[in-house]
C-alpha cells in the first residue's frame, strides 16, 4: 500500500498515461486499471475514477459514453486541450528523462571506471 505521500507524486505519472492512451482511443476505468497494472501501477478504483473526473474538470478530457445510465460503461478521449498538455509533458518527460536517468547512468559507469 502506497502512502499518500507517494501515491500523490505518483497521480501525475498515471495522469500522462492516461493522457497517452486516450490520445490514441477511447478508454474506460476497467481497462485503465488493468493497463496500469501491467505497468506496476496497483490502483484502486477509488483513486482513478475521482482522477478521470478531476482530468475531465480540468478539460483535457472528454466524457463519450452515455452518463444517463449508470450502468453505462463511461469512455474518455483527450480533447484538444488535453493534447497540447500531453505535448509538452512529453518534452518535459524527454528532458527529465535525460537528466535523471541518463546522467545517472553516465555518472555510475564513471564512479565505476574512477573505482578500478
Amino acid at each position: 500500500m502506497l502512502s499518500a505521500a507517494d501515491r500523490d507524486i505518483r497521480l501525475g505519472i498515471w495522469k500522462i498515461h492516461i493522457l497517452h492512451h486516450a490520445a490514441a482511443r477511447e478508454v474506460w476505468g476497467t481497462w485503465l486499471l488493468e493497463e496500469l497494472a501491467e505497468h506496476g501501477h496497483a490502483l484502486s478504483p477509488g483513486t482513478l475514477y475521482p482522477a478521470l473526473a478531476r482530468m475531465e474538470r480540468n478539460g483535457w478530457l472528454r466524457r463519450t459514453g452515455s452518463a444517463s445510465h449508470a450502468r453505462a460503461r463511461q469512455t474518455f478521449r483527450i480533447t484538444p486541450a488535453g493534447k497540447r498538455l500531453l505535448k509538452d509533458l512529453r518534452r518535459e518527460i524527454t528532458e527529465l528523462y535525460e537528466e535523471v536517468v541518463l546522467d545517472h547512468k553516465a555518472k555510475k559507469k564513471e564512479a565505476g571506471r574512477e573505482a578500478r
